[in-house]
């Protein structure tokens, strides 16, 4: 069956989507889906026009594109997780179909986490500002032993599973966190469900929050959770920026409620240069690059040519999302 898509190059404000390369999908989609019609928006404006005569669509569709819909029928997010009002409410109520691309960034976001958990083990959190004093500071910090460590990963999707794995390869007992999971992926040696995060807190030596940003997630991290950890804990958190109260964790670490903790995602982007974090002890910031890596756009294209297949042969697309909980 042949459709038109239509791509929409521009994000939630209207800027260019950078890193897309959208000019290289029209004939990749040519020679995978026969038939198939490719419009390019690079414009709201454009977009409003164009998808009038879309069945799906790639990208950020406003709500007053959405609006202008007549055939849609499938839409096609271009993040895991996308920002705040990605779901509006007549996108949510209607029977459009909505697939994001979760599992691309897995080993990159992975990888990334375990970096904190090493730089916290082995106390770099402490050593680099030492160094940026000029400061010897011999011993300064107890390792962690990771075989004697407790990770409880909250969120155990595609890249919870794969810190998860990497957790249990250096010998870390994890325990699982997960609002919809119910089989227990390797590396996870106990998987509990949403309403036991107050309970798997307390046990953490390093807790990790790898959730996308739902209605239910939103502000999930703050003092009450924090005020849960040990004292000794390290906080991680690569998924949604709304999901954490950063006054709240500026709190924490300035009382010693918790030892440390490493943001790559804030609830202000970019972070004021004034902001108490920047300076909070044992703190590590990067700039919201956990899911940077080689690979993104083949695997982006892969996927979103795979699902042009499905759609066109009338088959399941993949990453279908509950559009409710946003994910």
């Amino acid at each position: 069956m042949s459709f038109r898509l239509l791509i929409v190059s521009t994000g939630p404000s209207g800027e260019p989507n950078k890193g897309f390369h959208y000019e290289q999908w029209p004939r990749r989609l040519a020679e995978a889906v026969p038939g198939i019609e490719v419009d390019i928006a690079n414009t709201t404006d454009e977009a409003e026009i164009l998808i009038e005569n879309a069945d799906a669509a790639f990208g950020y569709v406003l709500p007053q594109v959405f609006v202008r819909a007549k055939k849609l029928r499938w839409i096609a997010s271009p993040h895991a997780g996308p920002l705040a009002g990605f779901y509006h409410p007549a996108l949510i109520e209607s029977d459009v179909v909505v697939t994001n691309t979760r599992e691309i960034f897995n080993d990159h976001i992975g990888t990334h986490i375990m970096s904190f958990v090493l730089a916290f083990a082995r106390g770099l959190h402490r050593y680099i500002p030492s160094q940026q004093r000029r400061e010897w500071l011999r011993p300064a910090v107890k390792p962690v032993h990771l075989p004697e460590a407790t990770a409880v990963i909250v969120g155990v999707g595609g890249i919870g599973s794969e810190t998860a794995r990497f957790c249990a390869a250096f010998g870390m007992t994890v325990v699982g966190i997960d609002a919809r999971r119910t089989d227990v992926p390797p590396g996870v040696a106990e998987l509990l469900p949403a309403d036991a995060l107050a309970e798997a807190l307390p046990r953490g030596d390093f807790v990790i929050a790898t959730v996308p940003e739902t209605p239910e997630t939103r502000g999930m991290f703050r003092t009450e959770q924090f005020s849960l950890m040990k004292e000794s804990a390290f906080f991680i958190n690569i998924g949604r920026r709304a999901n954490v109260i950063l006054d709240d964790l500026v709190a924490a670490l300035e009382s010693g409620t918790i030892a440390g903790a490493a943001l790559d995602v804030f609830q202000i982007e970019p972070l004021p240069e004034d902001h108490l974090l920047w300076t909070a002890p044992g703190m590590l910031i990067t700039p919201h690059v956990a899911g940077e890596g080689p690979y993104l756009e083949d695997r982006r294209t892969d996927l979103l040519v795979e699902n042009c297949v499905r759609f066109s042969e009338g088959k399941l697309l993949k990453n279908v999302v509950d559009k409710k909980q946003w994910f």
